[in-house]
């Protein structure tokens, strides 16, 4: 088996297009009536679902947390630290729920969190170098 992807149980479709459109800058070309969505974001598959039309498919009835929830975290990188903090500064003035402001990890790493209108953690990050070099 191989990871094809990932997806999010979302509540509110149109606000969750919105944001991770307007705001977070993935491309998604399904309509904000939607009931599924499919998104590649830098090769990776996300798939929102939602929740009702996932519990009527299944026929079963879910449990889901409500406000902030620390069930997972979705990492996105930028190539500066200068970068994670005018990332912060621009998405939470656009909304996003502001949980960490960056701060420079002892390992190195600047990060910070937010959360998108769900209450899903994303972290935006950095080891002040190129995505391509990162990891060397």
């Amino acid at each position: 088996m191989r990871l094809d992807g990932f997806g999010i149980f979302v509540e509110d479709m149109a606000s969750m297009i919105r944001f991770y459109r307007d705001v977070l800058g993935f491309e998604i070309k399904e309509t904000e009536d939607t009931s599924n969505v499919y998104l590649v974001k830098d090769g990776t598959l996300f798939m929102f679902y939602g929740r009702k039309d996932f519990e009527n498919m299944t026929s079963r009835k879910y449990e889901y947390v409500r406000g902030l929830n620390g069930h997972f975290e979705l990492a996105l990188y930028v190539d500066t630290f200068d970068e994670v903090d005018a990332v912060y500064e621009r998405v939470t003035g656009q909304g996003a729920t502001p949980v960490l402001a960056p701060v420079t990890e002892p390992w190195g790493q600047r990060t910070c969190y937010i959360a998108d209108p769900e209450g899903n953690l994303i972290e935006i990050g950095s080891w002040d170098k190129p995505y391509e070099e990162k990891d060397l």
